[in-house]
C-alpha cells in the first residue's frame, strides 16, 4: 500500500483585482453609436424606484407589446408601461405581427445609450417567420415608460 498524502495549508488566496471603484465586473462599454440601435453587453439590473429596470420586467414588456402588436392582447393592457404619444402609436398601428400562434419573446439585446435612456431589441418568435421589436425606454420621473417601438 502506497502512504496516504500528505496535506499541507492552503496558500494564501491573492487579493480581489475588482477593489477598483472604476471596475464593475463588466468589461468595458463599447463605444456608442449615432442614429442606431446599439446592442449591449451588460444588463441592467433591478433596484430602488427609478433604476434600471431588470431584465426579466424588460422581457415581459417586450412579450405584452408583441402580443399587442399580434392582435392576441388589448393594447389598454400597456397603456400604463407607454407614454401618449407611443400609446397612440400602437393603437393606430393595429395588427403588425401576423401569426398563427402566441408570439414569443426570446432572445434580447439593451444598451443605455445615456443616462436614464434604454434601447432594447427583442427576437419575436412567431410561427414560420420571427420578428424583431426594438423599443426604447426613458426614465420618466421614478418610471420607465417606453416612448417609441418599432417592429421588422
Amino acid at each position: 500500500m502506497s502512504p496516504a498524502p500528505r496535506i499541507g495549508a492552503a496558500p494564501a488566496p491573492e487579493p480581489a483585482y475588482d477593489d477598483d471603484p472604476a471596475y464593475d465586473g463588466m468589461p468595458a462599454a463599447a463605444p456608442g453609436t449615432d442614429g442606431a440601435l446599439a446592442l449591449a453587453r451588460r444588463r441592467p439590473s433591478s433596484g430602488p424606484p427609478g433604476a434600471d429596470p431588470d431584465e426579466r420586467g424588460l422581457r415581459r414588456l417586450g412579450q405584452a407589446l408583441a402580443e399587442v402588436l399580434a392582435g392576441r392582447r388589448p393594447p389598454e393592457s400597456v397603456s400604463d408601461r407607454l407614454t401618449s404619444r407611443a400609446y397612440r402609436d400602437l393603437v393606430q398601428a393595429g395588427q403588425m405581427i401576423w401569426s398563427d400562434r402566441r408570439p414569443f419573446a426570446g432572445r434580447m439585446h439593451v444598451k443605455e445609450p445615456r443616462d436614464g435612456a434604454l434601447e432594447m431589441c427583442v427576437l419575436v418568435h412567431c410561427g414560420d417567420r420571427d420578428r424583431v421589436l426594438a423599443l426604447r425606454l426613458e426614465r420618466r420621473g421614478v418610471q420607465w415608460l417606453c416612448t417609441d417601438f418599432e417592429t421588422a
